[in-house]
């Protein structure tokens, strides 16, 4: 059932359409997807580098799925807190905050998995250039 006043979306197409809205409005509005965006471009580059095998590749594009995830949603929330009320309350910095955290966490996540599969072989590689 659906909410009194909220009208359907339309054809595929169109909610297609709605959601590439969401995912330009993002890159273009918020800076730290922005940096995602870049750590996504340099990670890849890197897993090219370095040889990763399929499953490192997948773990990867999850690790990648889950940042950029977490920053659309944290932006969404931040957009409906700004849509419910423009005085400065505590709830809304609460929300806000956790979202802010939810991306925080994700994004730590990723860099240890990084780390992980990437800074290693990496640092191995360059022993073995000087070495």
């Amino acid at each position: 059932m659906r909410a009194q006043g909220v009208k359907s979306t339309g054809t595929l197409l169109s909610s297609f359409h709605h959601a590439w809205d969401g995912l330009w409005y993002v890159v273009r509005t918020q800076r730290n997807a922005r940096i995602h965006l870049g750590a996504l471009v340099l990670a890849v580059g890197l897993g090219v580098v370095v040889g990763l095998s399929r499953l490192e590749w997948v773990i990867l594009a999850l690790v990648i799925g889950a940042v950029l995830t977490a920053e659309w949603f944290n932006t969404a929330i931040e957009a409906v807190v700004d849509l419910v009320t423009a005085q400065h309350h505590p709830l809304a910095r609460v929300a806000k905050d956790a979202a802010a955290a939810g991306v925080l966490v994700t994004a730590l996540v990723a860099i240890v998995a990084g780390i992980l599969m990437l800074g290693i072989p990496l640092c191995q590689r360059l022993f073995h250039l000087l070495y």
